[in-house]
């Protein structure tokens, strides 16, 4: 048997450990890497057209299956291209092994051509970041990342020069067993009985869920139950918890709806399940907080806490749920769930019906429609911005159903690249990119790489030519939209002349059957609907700030003769403004 080299060795260790497929674009100092992965049947090598793309990509694959996924990146520029993908990896806790390939080892340091330092550059977002400078590192390095990344949840990042993955490997190198899953984390007893303490003393208790709730859905059903709480999510919450729940109060945050801002405020004892909701302005600082999270540092770092629980939801509650005394009065859930039902009716199921002479099209009616068509169990990316905000209160979680996004890192340009990852883990199930034309656009090179690989990815893509949420941040700043107008394109065309299905949908009664044909067919297609621009969203509490806001901006508005632009976002808005 030949003797192998270290590409060779990392690319079977990566085998090894389950990774199916390596994102990437080939180049010089990653030729060695590219080559063992030619030679190696457990892996493939997935081109992509921007780096970004790829990282993005994995970092899909692994929230999907839950396993690592890997990416890489040739020296400088083209591992510099991987960072921001990396970014939303790693803030989505996915396991991702990415690879920077380097300058020659003989030259780094010497301001050699394409030269960065990787091992400084992917610092803050990976867990595990090390150089092999030796092949007497390998394997025990890559080992070490792979378990950083797995047990950890995130990134971590491994740079290789070109010359080191094409030296020899040890002949006597340690292998050992690798990590492939996370354990469970029990709370100690101690915290278990404080927290059943302060609930059985609350006489209001809420629970508020992020994506920590995954896995855990039966035991929050459970325990609301037995203490009659309201149940609020966040947006990496709402595929975990939103579903056959009839304790849902809707979500909070910007982009919420429902009365899950008053059922976090107006209860005795808030508990935070699984969630690092970021806004902490949406928090109440009157009421007792407790938090459980597999986190450590997670805890207390959005609000002051009144308990704070290390472990794992599902752990936690199947402690705490016998040992709490049941609660009898529904007074305060009941008044919850009404308050919901109103608002559902006010501001989620407003404009998605006689909307069929509205042109441009109402969003909402494109966003209701695709989640009436898509299948049960359907994987959808969503691009940050106002797609964000449709998805949110318009898309039906059922438990097989997947919504992934850019939810923490909040980038742009990642419906499509991730809708790639999602896919290759299934070339059978549905994967819809719910694309805004401003992310779309930004990284639409990599629509090539659905025709290059055939991937039966469908792209709804809702073209309001213009960025939606920055206009929205500049009425509610007081200022009037500048630089947020994107050129009216026909994607379709595009779609068409890159050799996918492509379709441009103008008017309401295309849209099911432009949506049906879309699905029908059987490679990667584009519904390029175009929506109206002024169609954009309230938060679900609204402060004297933002009345100002908007105010300032309708006078500037005026002033620079925008009147009939002011006056259509404002009969627009008024549909997502929620009831008091």
């Amino acid at each position: 048997m030949a003797k192998q080299n270290v590409a060779e060795q990392f690319v079977d260790i990566l085998a090894r450990a389950g990774v199916k497929r390596m994102y990437g674009v080939v180049g010089d100092s990653l030729n060695p890497v590219v080559d063992a992965i030619r030679r190696n049947p457990s892996i493939d090598w997935i081109h992509v057209r921007h780096e970004e793309t790829a990282a993005f990509a994995a970092g899909a694959e692994a929230q999907v299956t839950g396993s690592l996924a890997a990416c890489a990146g040739s020296c400088g520029p083209g591992n510099l291209h991987l960072i921001n993908g990396l970014y939303d990896a790693h803030r989505s806790m996915a396991p991702v092994l990415a690879l920077a390939s380097h300058i020659p080892s003989s030259e780094i340091g010497l301001g050699y051509f394409q030269e960065t330092h990787p091992e400084l550059l992917f610092q803050e977002c990976s867990h595990y970041n090390e150089m092999i400078s030796h092949p007497e590192q390998m394997p025990r390095l890559l080992q070490t990342a792979i378990q950083h990344a797995i047990g950890r949840g995130g990134v971590s990042v491994v740079t290789m020069p070109g010359d080191v993955a094409s030296k020899p490997a040890p002949e006597k190198s340690i292998e050992h067993a690798l990590v492939t899953e996370r354990p469970s984390v029990r709370p100690g007893d101690d915290e278990i009985d404080k927290l059943c303490r302060m609930v059985d003393e609350a006489k209001r208790v809420t629970l508020f869920c992020g994506s920590g709730t995954a896995g855990a859905h039966a035991e929050v059903m459970e325990f609301a139950e037995k203490i009659k709480s309201p149940v609020g999510h966040a947006l990496r919450g709402k595929e975990w918890i939103q579903y056959d729940n009839p304790y849902d109060v809707g979500m909070s945050g910007l982009l919420g709806y429902g009365a899950a801002y008053e059922a976090t405020h107006e209860c005795d004892l808030l508990i935070l399940l699984g969630t690092d909701f970021p806004y902490n302005a949406f928090l109440p600082d009157d009421v007792k907080i407790v938090q459980v999270d597999v986190r450590p540092e997670h805890l207390g770092r959005r609000s002051k806490l009144d308990l704070a629980v290390w472990g794992d939801v599902r752990e936690t509650l199947r402690c705490l749920t016998p040992r709490v005394k049941p609660k009898s009065d529904r007074k305060f859930l009941d008044r919850m769930l009404k308050k919901h039902a109103n608002a559902l009716e006010g501001v989620v199921k407003a404009y998605t019906r006689k909307v069929e002479k509205h042109v441009p099209i109402h969003p909402e009616y494109v966003a209701s429609v695709l989640d009436d068509m898509a299948d049960e169990d359907a994987v959808f990316t969503v691009d940050t911005g106002m797609n964000n905000v449709w998805a949110a209160r318009y898309l039906t979680p059922n438990g097989k159903r997947r919504v992934i996004g850019s939810f923490s890192h909040g980038s742009m340009a990642n419906a499509l690249p991730q809708a790639i990852g999602a896919q290759f883990t299934d070339l059978d199930r549905q994967v819809v990119a719910m694309a805004g034309d401003g992310g779309f656009s930004m990284l639409m090179g990599d629509f090539l790489t659905l025709v290059q690989y055939d991937l039966p990815v469908k792209v709804v893509l809702f073209n309001n030519s213009s960025l939606g949420m920055v206009e929205l941040e500049m009425l509610v700043a007081g200022l009037p939209s500048y630089g947020t107008t994107n050129a009216n394109t026909d994607y379709a065309a595009i779609a068409r002349a890159s050799g996918a299905y492509g379709v441009r949908v103008e008017k309401p009664k295309q849209l099911q059957s432009a949506l049906k044909d879309a699905f029908k067919h059987k490679g990667p297609a584009l519904v390029d609907v175009v929506t109206d621009p002024n169609a954009l969203s309230i938060p679900p509490k609204i402060s004297a700030e933002m009345v100002t806001g908007f105010a300032l901006s309708a006078s500037k508005i005026v002033l620079d003769g925008g009147v009939g632009r002011m006056l259509q976002m404002a009969r627009s808005n008024l549909r997502n403004v929620p009831r008091p």
